[in-house]
């Protein structure tokens, strides 16, 4: 009778487990914020629900594995990678990288990091400050790329890249990591696998400043948004540049939509969300957002954008069908960058 009564309560446990598990259905939002840990926002009642300690300092880059049971943060001023257990918010291993860790993306279990040893990063300059400080031998340090085997929690590579490594991408193919170089107006294309740098792909004749970069979902567009020049450049499957289309001021990040009829800019100091059509690349429409608006990501279901909203201390949510802001959530610790599981399309991430 005993054993009878010990699993009629683990079955009511594992019950309510499982009614646990399946509220907030629509999905969890995590929000790296650079001067605390993490937010978690529930995406069905957008709320926060909580905040994830990741026992370091500045947290910009994030990341997810593809199961949901790990996330990562690039830890800015600890110059190391949390890794995070989603179950239970403890962190189990930090893993250090190099100075000014900044941009994650995840494949599989490997986390890609790029880190800029160089001094005088981890702010927008103007242009001016930019040409004065080519002369400065100190500000021509390369930036790197770790390789982190998150299985393992080591770091099983690092490539040496150009100055101020910035955003990632990865080959519809996945065979080739596509790093935007902010300082060096570049973009270098290096073997997955052995780290190898296969192309130089000098973007200076466009514009300064490449930031964010995204392939489009049938893998014959990449877009970089070109921070100083206020415009996004768009290359052909093979990485060759096209044409660049005007932004509103500093764009940085970037996604399509699921479908990829709609491209999305968050152009931070035009203080808006810059929505164009995929295919004509026209403009469509300004939806207002915030101060400093970096980051975004759909939804899931691909019903919202979460965008975070750093200088007014905010996460901005818009409605994809309606185009326009639904919710602010208020996040007093300038959130940077935002991901989510299940994983959706983002500057950060994509499924």
């Amino acid at each position: 009778m005993k054993s009878t009564f010990s699993r009629l309560l683990i079955s009511i446990v594992l019950s309510a487990v499982a009614v646990s598990a399946s509220a907030g259905s629509k999905g969890v939002a995590y929000v790296s914020n650079q001067d605390g840990g993490v937010n978690t926002v529930d995406i069905e009642t957008m709320q926060t629900t909580g905040t994830i300690d990741i026992q370091a300092k500045g947290p910009r880059g994030i990341g997810i594995t593809p199961d949901g049971k790990l996330l990562v943060t690039a830890n800015k001023d600890s110059d190391n990678l949390s890794v995070i257990d989603v179950a239970t918010g403890n962190v189990v291993k930090q893993i250090a990288i190099g100075k000014n860790p900044e941009f994650v993306r995840v494949h599989d279990y490997i986390a890609y990091v790029t880190y800029e040893p160089s001094p005088t990063t981890g702010g927008a300059q103007k242009p001016e400050a930019t040409a004065a400080k080519k002369d400065d031998d100190d500000d021509k340090l390369p930036g790197h790329i770790a390789i982190v085997d998150l299985k393992t929690s080591k770091v099983i590579m690092d490539i040496v890249g150009k100055p101020e490594t910035e955003g990632l991408e990865f080959s519809p193919d996945g065979k080739k990591l596509i790093v935007t170089n902010e300082s060096d107006d570049s973009i270098t294309v290096h073997d997955m696998k052995s780290g190898k740098l296969l192309e130089n792909i000098s973007v200076a004749q466009f514009g300064q400043r490449p930031r964010g970069i995204k392939a489009s979902p049938d893998g014959k567009t990449y877009i970089v948004t070109l921070e100083f020049s206020n415009k996004f450049l768009v290359l052909d499957s093979k990485l060759k540049p096209i044409r660049t289309v005007d932004t509103g001021k500093s764009p940085y990040g970037v996604s399509f939509d699921r479908s990829g009829n709609y491209l999305y800019i968050a152009s931070s100091k035009e203080k808006a969300l810059q929505v164009f059509d995929a295919k004509t690349l026209a403009k469509l429409k300004d939806i207002p957002t915030g101060e400093r608006c970096w980051h975004f990501s759909f939804s899931p279901d691909d019903k919202d954008i979460l965008l975070a909203c750093g200088r007014s201390g905010e996460v901005v949510v818009v409605d994809t069908e309606k185009k326009e802001v639904a919710k602010r959530i208020a996040d007093k610790d300038m959130p940077w960058g935002i991901v989510t599981y299940p994983k959706s399309m983002g500057s950060l991430d994509k499924p």
